[in-house]
């Protein structure tokens, strides 16, 4: 299914098409001669959607494409289940890219420095074998280079149908590895951790003194217009809006199972934002072109190390990836995980963009880990499709 919209009007141009229609109400014209509507060209990336779907197997799949010149264009697949068009969906680890634009906000404000100390801001905080506050800092938590342990793997169950409605406070998840060694010293390489995003998280909420919800909402939402993104309150577990059904399973030998309401507390800072397609674009492009940052936090956020366990060719800056299109382009966004959704996509530097989301894990749609690979390398073949 596709939906096409043309670049929002002017309040004064649509002020004057409501009143040219009502000055003419009165007027007789003659019947205009019958014309056949011209055949809606189908967009390339649909057939990479209905392939997700129908031979990859995700129950369902949707996203939204925009063009340099801001036209926009939402699709869906479905196997099934009822997709709505642009609909909200939980976007994982892109929440990472809104967090640290929070942190570079604040470091154009002169509240924070990115080369100094966490410590700085949250002492006592890290302390023991996993990492050291006085000495990881803030440039090394927003690109994974704090040598810190990622909690997501101590939650000690693998169970996330255990796990959508239990409630964590933020430092609870930093309790996960408390005791775990560090994966490297600070600085010495690149290692994806949801840890730092926590602790991320944390500093912007000391040093802007409100919550973490609040801040995504005064400083990136509501400047950009952007009514179909929200970060989850305590305890929130369903979706605002319309939003497709989210489904879980560790392989495909198994049978679906409804996830759509989920505690997304563990993911807090790392992982917690609901956004719809068409939304993270927008996001993506205003970021990009230097709506929310100056110009040289945004050097800063797209300065880049090689993250090799990404995908390939790809590269991570402070809270933002960049990875080669095809044509050599680079692609810049992030992707995200949570069980029930995957997103994957990006801009590029002429406003063009895309993401796609798929209503599963590619583990659920796969029979082992190569076919999970597979499945994920499907998505992003299709993130690419919509810049060929």
């Amino acid at each position: 299914m596709t939906v096409t919209t043309p670049p929002a009007p002017s309040r004064r141009s649509v002020l004057s098409v409501l009143g040219g229609a009502a000055l003419g109400a009165g007027a007789v014209a003659a019947a205009p001669p019958v014309v056949a509507a011209p055949r809606r060209r189908r967009h390339p990336l649909q057939e990479h959607l209905d392939r997700l779907v129908h031979e990859v197997g995700f129950p369902s799949a949707l996203a939204s494409v925009r063009d340099a010149d801001g036209r926009v264009h939402d699709l869906t697949a479905t196997s099934g289940a009822r997709v709505p068009v642009d609909g909200r969906v939980r976007v994982g680890s892109n929440t990472k890219t809104y967090v640290a634009t929070i942190v570079l906000q604040l470091v154009d404000e002169g509240l924070v420095g990115v080369d100094e100390p966490v410590e700085a801001h949250l002492p006592g905080l890290l302390r023991g074998p996993g990492g050291d506050g006085r000495e990881i800092t803030v440039r090394q938590v927003l690109q994974h280079t704090a040598g810190l342990p990622n909690y997501t793997g101590h939650f000690g169950t693998t169970d996330w149908f255990e796990l959508r409605d239990r409630y964590y406070e933020p430092r609870q998840l930093l309790d996960l590895v408390a005791e775990q060694p560090a994966t490297s010293p600070p600085g010495e390489t690149w290692a994806y951790s949801n840890t730092g995003y926590v602790v991320a998280g944390l500093l912007a909420q000391r040093v802007a003194g409100r919550p973490l919800a609040e801040l995504v909402r005064t400083r990136i939402t509501e400047p950009l217009g952007l009514c179909e993104t929200f970060f989850p309150h305590p305890g929130e577990q369903g979706f605002r809006g319309e939003h497709p059904v989210a489904f879980h399973r560790d392989s495909a030998a198994q049978p679906w199972g409804d996830i759509t309401l989920l505690d997304p507390s563990w993911g807090w800072a790392a992982g917690a934002l609901v956004a719809s397609p068409s939304d993270l674009n927008r996001f993506t492009v205003a970021l990009l072109s230097g709506e929310l940052l100056s110009a040289q936090a945004l050097e800063q956020m797209r300065t880049t190390v090689p993250s090799p366990d990404l995908w390939e060719g790809a590269r991570y800056g402070l809270g933002l990836s960049s990875s080669p299109l095809p044509d050599g382009t680079l692609l810049w966004g992030h992707g995200g995980d949570i069980p029930g959704f995957e997103t994957r996509g990006g801009a590029t530097e002429d406003g063009r963009a895309v993401t796609v989301a798929v209503t599963a894990l590619p583990t659920g749609v796969a029979a082992d880990e190569e076919g999970a690979l597979a499945a994920a390398d499907a998505v992003l073949d299709a993130v690419r499709a919509a810049f060929a």
